[in-house]
């Protein structure tokens, strides 16, 4: 009895916190929305002890709870392709395929790779699950342009690409990125660069991207750390769609993240992007993301920074914005999260842009629009959100992790 009762005062002291929080943040909140965050917190609480069996170490990050549990990650990378939610959630990368271990990161030629280098890795035909051998620094001559069913896995290892041009995602289906420091990332091209073993062609010059997606499904980017690149960090165009950027950390840059290629490129409109778990950090300006036409869900995401906006968009994108934290930045005197661009508010006021349940610290406030109510939204999610109080311990770890074979990662 001593110890249920125990039990009991330390759910509901915590309770309390919760619901403390959320009153003092969100002093807007309607009687039915404190019911509903409450409920959420109750329920929330409920499905993490049933699943202690399970998660043996319940971060509270579904993504993580599904593989960093294991002490033998390393004997299991492959499991990680299960992992993925969110509208990229069935990207597989290359799981089954054998494993590729990455050990010259110097060697690098864009038109006959040489065995052991990462462009060599990423051109095969065949489903390839590329490691690496040691902490290497990638300096790539060329864009690395990616060939389908391909995960880039830098667990274990301390991976960076940059100081050259980046990742490029072309024409590809099922990519997973994981576990990379990406940064500094410059322009290249007019030159030939093989993508398969049977084929090269000449390629334009490059925008200078951390990861360029184009024309490309079922991508998933997780756990990488991206900084200070010639253009944007990660920019998805040209129909690409069935998207997760998840639990990554981006950090001084200006253009962080554009989704769909032009207001007139209408082919947009079936893109599907999930922006999860991510901390948008120190040094940022705008773009996270700015958005075009198609449908976003901005989903427990840190936003501790930004200098012009944080998610802004035009030619009527539908934006989803769930349990997210905005520190709104006090060096401005607007603090509004939202951009509507290119447009008269005439027009924008009926694009379906919806914050539900985020969390505004410092003033910051998320100016909605369009008729759409939060529970058609809801149904359209990508993902179930958590509470935005428990953003700063999902996130916590965002970012390429320090992993050690033989131990929880």
């Amino acid at each position: 009895m001593a110890t249920t009762t125990l039990i009991t005062i330390l759910f509901l002291s915590s309770l309390s916190i919760a619901l403390s929080t959320t009153t003092t943040t969100t002093t807007a909140s309607s009687p039915d929305s404190v019911v509903n965050e409450v409920t959420d917190i109750i329920n929330n609480s409920s499905r993490s002890r049933r699943s202690l069996g399970y998660l043996s170490c319940g971060t509270g990050n579904p993504i993580d709870d599904c593989w960093r549990c294991d002490p033998n990650w390393a004997a299991n990378r492959q499991r990680l392709a299960d992992c993925a939610i969110g509208f990229g959630k069935n990207a597989i990368g290359g799981r089954n395929g054998r494993i590729y271990v990455v050990t010259d990161p110097r060697n690098d030629n864009p038109v006959n790779p040489v065995p052991g280098t990462l462009r060599h890795a990423v051109i095969q035909d065949e489903p390839l699950w590329i490691i690496f051998k040691r902490d290497m620094v990638v300096q790539l001559r060329q864009e690395l342009v990616m060939n389908s069913f391909k995960t880039i896995d830098g667990r274990g290892v301390n991976v960076h690409i940059g100081n050259g041009p980046c990742i490029t995602i072309h024409y590809a289906t099922n990519i997973i990125i994981h576990g990379i420091h990406i940064h500094d990332c410059k322009q290249a091209g007019n030159g030939n660069i093989r993508n398969s073993p049977h084929h090269s062609g000449w390629w334009t010059q490059s925008d200078g991207d951390g990861i360029s997606i184009f024309a490309s499904k079922h991508v998933w980017v997780d756990h990488c750390s991206l900084s200070s690149c010639h253009d944007g960090l990660i920019d998805a165009i040209h129909g690409s769609t069935a998207i997760t950027i998840s639990n990554n950390y981006m950090t001084h840059h200006d253009k962080v993240m554009l989704l769909g290629h032009s207001d007139s490129y209408t082919q947009d409109k079936n893109m599907q992007v999930t922006i999860a778990f991510n901390h948008f950090g120190e040094g940022l300006v705008q773009r996270m993301p700015r958005c075009r036409h198609g449908y976003f869900h901005v989903v427990n995401n840190d936003y501790t920074h930004w200098e012009m906006y944080a998610i802004g968009g035009s030619a009527n994108p539908t934006i989803y914005s769930q349990g997210n934290r905005f520190l709104a930045p006090n060096t401005r005197f607007d603090k509004e999260v939202t951009k509507h661009e290119s447009a008269a508010e005439s027009e924008w006021k009926n694009w379906n842009w919806r914050s539900e349940g985020d969390l505004m610290l410092n003033g910051a406030y998320f100016r909605e629009s369009g008729r759409g109510s939060a529970s058609s939204y809801a149904r359209a999610s990508s993902l179930s959100g958590r509470p935005s109080t428990l953003v700063a311990s999902i996130t916590r770890t965002a970012g390429a992790l320090s992993c050690r074979k033989g131990s929880h990662c």
